[in-house]
Parts: C-alpha cells; sequence; structure tokens
C-alpha cells in the first residue's frame, strides 16, 4: 500500500475522521506491507497486513487473521493494548 493512498483517501469508515499511520515494515518500493491506522476520533485500530488494510465493521472481522498480526507486534517489541478493536492508552 502506498503511503499517498493513505494520507490522501482513507478514513475512518465509521466516523469518517483521519487516521493516523504507523509503519513497522516497508518494501524496497517503500510501499507499507506491515503496519497500522488508528482513527484520530475513536481510536479504532486497523492493521495493515500483506499492505492491505483491514478496515471491516467490527461484526465482519476476523480476530484470527488480526491474532497474527497482534503476534508479530508482540515479537517486534511493539507493544499495543486492543480491545474491541480499538487502541487503548
Amino acid at each position: 500500500m502506498k503511503i499517498s493512498t493513505i494520507q490522501n483517501k482513507l478514513c475512518c469508515p465509521f466516523d469518517k475522521a483521519d487516521l493516523k499511520l504507523e509503519i513497522i515494515e516497508q518494501t524496497v518500493e517503500q510501499d507499507i506491507s506491515i503496519g497500522s491506522l488508528t482513527c484520530t476520533a475513536c481510536k479504532r485500530f486497523y492493521p495493515i497486513i500483506s499492505g492491505i488494510p483491514i478496515m471491516n465493521p467490527d461484526e465482519f472481522r476476523d480476530s484470527e487473521i488480526e491474532k497474527i498480526y497482534y503476534e508479530s507486534l508482540s515479537r517486534l517489541g511493539h507493544p499495543k493494548q486492543i480491545e474491541n478493536f480499538r487502541l487503548i492508552e
């Protein structure tokens, strides 16, 4: 996923607020392969896995897919507390 796509096109699907990008891993072309988007208003957390942002409504999100992402974050030393798909600060 290209950084410009996130900056120019994506917003939180629930409240249309801006998203904060965190890049964890990029390709040699500087595309995002692993990262996250966090809504600045409602604090919903959307992982980016293999360059694809997972931005489904809460009831359609698959915790098993996202579990792999959270485990990889933990191994990399990026502690995040997520509850009900929202970032807990």
